[in-house]
């Protein structure tokens, strides 16, 4: 008899060999040499500043500094304090500062280069640095001090970036706080913090708005662990989850800022939407009864999209094609002019990575860039020297990264799903050859007549380690 719900986990422990192989074809290394690990504690337990690390520090230990982080997150990058100042806010925005834990060209170094980006799978997560650093003394853990690069910006009561300046310094976070328990039932203490984020976050995402931004709200698949089960899950940034976000996407736009003034720096960008594509996204909005008022702009229609829909569902997947051409641009002026555009065409401004430079090897450089900047001493000569390189040095690492992740899912789809070969299952049709499930939350290969936008149903054909396979039903 057909299934009409399925209660889908499968063990963590029967799929860890398939996640270690996947991680092995991939050619990522779970063990480092001992010099990577040794450079790493012995900057740890320096008492001063490493050679390469020209700024002094001030100690600003006083500030009500707290993170906000997927539950048991130990790779803590990021730090914040957020108030009134005047009609609109002061950001106080800490991130770990990397760069005074890492020797320029020596094993560590050499090491995350080879990496990029911390690789994160259903098991475990392998990180751009050794755990005992990022996830001990350079993470922005409650109550350790620990070394930062503190940004300060002010923005309008609108939304718009005003002044920022970044300076190297002492921090201690007050609290650690997970998204789930700030959205669901915050702490008394964490009320008014929540609540101000809530004003911030709307007059950011007005503000992008406005100026002709965009936010795909197109819900990620994830398998999540419940317990040492495995599960396939649809989820979004929604409520302080996005409101976090945008102090991150604030204090990147501060970045790009002035890294164009310096005249140096790397750029996160990405081409502004073909207007051909656009016009082709109207016409999949008629075929799907999406509404395109005359006058709309794609974001004014994302915007006003009903999420649970099957129509939204097919029509995110083709809005998807409006953001290609996401590349990490190096400048040095005039060796390496400026970009010949150097916006994000999503955000319609420029954009660079500093914020995360625990798991992601481009914000070590671009906010040594910044600190140099604010401090009005040249750029040093380790980070002029990279910039020719990572943009290819991200790309690679992303590649590597996506093709990991995508497995991963892969594999759980087909363990999830292999007991119900020949079964028939709900579906929304995406294009016409792929389908999403509702429950489990699997998106797979379908033949047929896939009907986009549409619910129809399907019956699984194939289900192993690469994932899941479907034909339509009559």
């Amino acid at each position: 008899m057909p299934i009409r719900r399925l209660v889908a986990r499968v063990p963590l422990d029967a799929l860890v060999p398939t996640f270690r192989e996947i991680r092995a074809k991939a050619g990522v290394s779970e063990t480092r040499p001992d010099a990577v690990v040794t450079q790493a504690l012995a900057a740890g337990t320096a008492s001063g500043e490493l050679q390469h690390v020209s700024d002094g520090r001030e100690d600003r230990t006083d500030l009500p500094l707290v993170t906000i982080d997927p539950l048991g997150s130990r790779d803590l990058d990021q730090a914040l304090a957020i108030g009134a100042h005047g009609e609109g806010w002061l950001v106080h925005y800490a991130i770990a500062d990397v760069a005074a834990h890492v020797t320029p060209a020596g094993a560590l170094d050499r090491d995350t280069w080879s990496r990029g980006e911390t690789i994160y799978c259903p098991d475990t997560r392998v990180g751009l640095h050794p755990p005992e650093m990022s996830e001990g003394f350079a993470s922005l853990l409650p109550g350790q001090r620990t070394k930062a690069a503190l940004w300060t910006i002010e923005v309008g009561a609108d939304g718009v970036l005003g002044t920022a300046t970044v300076e190297r310094v002492w921090v201690t976070s007050r609290d650690q706080y997970a998204y789930s328990q700030l959205q669901n039932d915050p702490p008394e203490e964490a009320k008014s913090l929540v609540h101000t984020m809530k004003a911030f976050g709307d007059a950011r995402r007005a503000h992008l708005a406005a100026r002709g931004g965009v936010t795909l709200p197109k819900p990620s698949q994830e398998v999540v662990d419940h317990g040492g089960e495995l599960a396939l899950e649809f989820r979004a940034a929604v409520g302080i989850e996005d409101d976090n976000a945008q102090v991150s996407l604030l204090t990147g736009e501060a970045a790009a800022r002035m890294m164009l003034e310096a005249g140096v720096g790397v750029l996160r960008t990405m081409p502004e939407a073909d207007p051909r594509d656009i016009a082709r996204l109207r016409v999949q909005a008629l075929a799907l009864g999406v509404a395109w008022p005359e006058g709309a702009t794609y974001s004014d229609v994302l915007a006003a999209l009903d999420h649970e829909s099957p129509r939204a569902a097919a029509f995110l997947t083709q809005a998807t094609r409006l953001f290609r051409g996401a590349a990490w641009e190096a400048f040095d002026v005039p060796a390496m002019p400026v970009p010949a555009n150097p916006r994000h065409g999503a955000l319609a401004a420029p954009y660079a990575h500093v914020t995360a430079p625990l798991r992601r090897l481009v914000d070590r450089y671009g906010t040594e860039v910044c600190l140099a900047h604010c401090a009005g001493r040249e750029i040093p000569a380790w980070v002029r020297e990279a910039l020719p390189e990572i943009g290819a040095a991200m790309s690679a690492a992303v590649r590597t990264g996506s093709a990991v992740d995508r497995s991963c899912v892969e594999a759980v789809e087909g363990a999830v799903l292999a007991p119900h070969v020949g079964e028939e299952f709900d579906a929304v049709g995406l294009d016409e050859r792929t389908v999403q499930l509702a429950d489990p939350a699997v998106v797979a290969v379908c033949s047929g007549e896939v009907r986009a936008g549409e619910r129809q149903r399907v019956r699984l054909v194939e289900a192993d380690a690469g994932g899941a396979k479907f034909v339509t039903v009559a």
